[in-house]
């Protein structure tokens, strides 16, 4: 399932992507992270692999990330779990000198239980890319 997301940021794209960038920055918008570390690779660069824990609801989730592309204002990764690939293609546009434009491009795949999910209810997936927009517009406009 492929889908594109995209938020205004109240914020110059340097500052968006600043604060997009700094890992120690996830634990004040991706809600129910428990945890982030390092597997592989030099921080930050691509093909180093961080582990993921999530709290959602009553389920753990773990996943590998793993950084796919890094430039001026272009962030790829991919993430795995259990079930589920999923490439997140972000890219930060200027709209005027203050504001910026987030895009996600969303190309989810899953075997078992996740393909018919992702069949089944894919606003589900969507709703929850926006959700995470949404909590980072607001820790950057916030963040200010």
């Amino acid at each position: 399932m492929k889908y594109t997301s995209e938020i205004e940021i109240n914020l110059p794209r340097e500052k968006v992507i600043e604060l997009f960038d700094n890992k120690a920055n996830l634990k004040h918008w991706q809600e129910g992270l428990q945890s982030f570390e390092q597997l592989s690779g030099d921080p930050g660069t691509i093909g180093s692999k961080y582990t993921l824990k999530y709290k959602m609801g009553k389920r753990n989730i773990e996943m590998t990330e793993t950084i796919l592309k890094r430039e001026s204002s272009n962030f790829d990764f991919l993430y795995e779990a259990k079930g589920v690939w999923n490439e997140v293609k972000n890219s930060f546009s200027e709209i005027d000198q203050n504001q910026t434009k987030w895009t996600i491009e969303n190309d989810f795949r899953g075997k078992g239980m996740m393909a018919i999910m992702l069949f089944l209810m894919p606003s589900m997936f969507k709703k929850q890319t926006m959700k995470f927009m949404n909590s980072f517009k607001k820790f950057t406009e916030n963040h200010k």
